[in-house]
């Protein structure tokens, strides 16, 4: 079992290309490198295969994060969980459960007002992680620049503290935490983590 992202970039026409793209790119290739793991297309589309169907919302989070650095720049996400059923080197190409139901669910997401979102098969579990979401939303959407750089920094450095992050943004450790209550990231956390262990008793 894998999940795969299905997004794009909301706004990017108000952005110039080469910013928001490096950028993403970045992001990606911490998963794995592109065309198999990853590929844009479209010009602000994107594909992304996570082999640990258990890391999917964290790595949809960080690319919200990665992106909203550029304001007015937002992302919209749709997370397959599934099986592959057929391999190529290039993820667009790829098909099984998890690429249908990430295509699947990405379709919805305008109608649906929702710019993350879950698709998997087992339908209790997609109610109760996308109600989640869609609270979570409330407080990610609102982040500033400064906010999505702090919870940037924390999750691709999980294992620094406060104050190793004020030493790597330059600024005082309660500074670090007040922008990290201000973008409610440990709720986030949680909601993190009750996917993690929803999903881990079903696979």
């Amino acid at each position: 079992m894998i999940s795969v992202i299905t997004g794009d970039i909301i706004n990017s026409r108000k952005s110039d290309p080469r910013l928001y793209l490096k950028l993403l790119k970045e992001e990606l290739n911490e998963f794995g490198k592109s065309p198999g793991y990853w590929e844009i297309y479209g010009g602000d589309s994107f594909q992304l295969q996570i082999d640990d169907p258990l890391n999917a919302v964290i790595a949809a989070i960080r690319i919200k994060a990665a992106i909203k650095l550029l304001k007015p720049l937002d992302v919209r996400i749709a997370i397959g969980i599934g099986d592959i059923s057929y391999r190529s080197s290039k993820i667009t190409e790829c098909n099984g459960t998890a690429f249908i139901n990430s295509g699947e669910k990405f379709k919805r997401l305008k109608k649906e007002k929702q710019k993350l979102a879950i698709k998997s098969e087992w339908q209790d579990l997609d109610e109760i992680l996308n109600l989640c979401l869609k609270l979570g939303m409330i407080a990610m959407d609102r982040w500033s620049v400064v906010s999505a750089e702090t919870v940037a920094l924390a999750l691709s450095e999980p294992q620094a503290s406060q104050e190793d992050l004020g030493k790597m943004l330059k600024i005082k450790q309660n500074a670090v935490s007040n922008r990290l209550a201000r973008a409610h990231f440990d709720e986030i956390m949680e909601i993190n983590e009750l996917f993690r262990n929803k999903l881990h008793s079903l696979i």
